[in-house]
């Protein structure tokens, strides 16, 4: 699946292509499937899975609609953390 023996992950999304099931690059003879890519995944260290993840929400947050989504979903989180502490502080007091 990898275009070089390299595992560096510091490449640059905006240089491939997303076509309708493959992925072509410019530069390189590479067409990966998603689920090709989906089956590579556990190879990965949790580092390697960490930068893909950061990559795809970079991506996901460009799209207003996600980011707003994202922004509640975290706001929501936040706000139950709270709430558990104010309780463990209740029954501890």
């Amino acid at each position: 699946m990898r275009a070089s023996p390299s595992r560096d992950l510091n490449f640059s999304v905006s240089a491939f292509t997303l076509l309708p099931d493959k992925i072509a690059n410019e530069g390189y003879d590479l067409a990966v499937s998603a689920s090709e890519i989906i089956q590579e995944l556990p190879k990965l260290s949790d580092a390697e899975r960490r930068a893909i993840r950061k990559g795809l929400l970079k991506i996901a947050n460009q799209d207003s609609d996600v980011a707003l989504c994202n922004q509640t979903a975290l706001d929501g989180a936040l706000m139950l953390d709270r709430m558990e502490d104010e309780d463990a502080r209740r029954q501890s007091g």
